[in-house]
């Protein structure tokens, strides 16, 4: 179980490390999407995607949860 913990925790790190490089390649075409004001339509679009998701598997649950109890 500690080797499960130590080999996530590195996981973990190696994908913030790749994450924190990739903002510095990636000001410049949001800079760009800002300045045209696009910015906000791809915002619109991925809170609009999370909201969906969120709701599927908020409704899943409660399906599952139906399911369970009736055996």
């Amino acid at each position: 179980m500690n080797k499960v913990k130590k080999i996530i925790s590195v996981l973990v790190l190696v994908m913030v490390s790749i994450a924190v490089q990739a903002q510095s390649a990636a000001v410049e075409p949001v800079d760009t999407m800002r300045s045209n004001g696009k910015i906000y339509v791809v915002v619109a679009v991925v809170v609009t995607i999370l909201l969906g998701l969120f709701l599927y598997v908020f409704n899943l649950d409660r399906k599952i949860s139906k399911l369970e109890k009736r055996s």
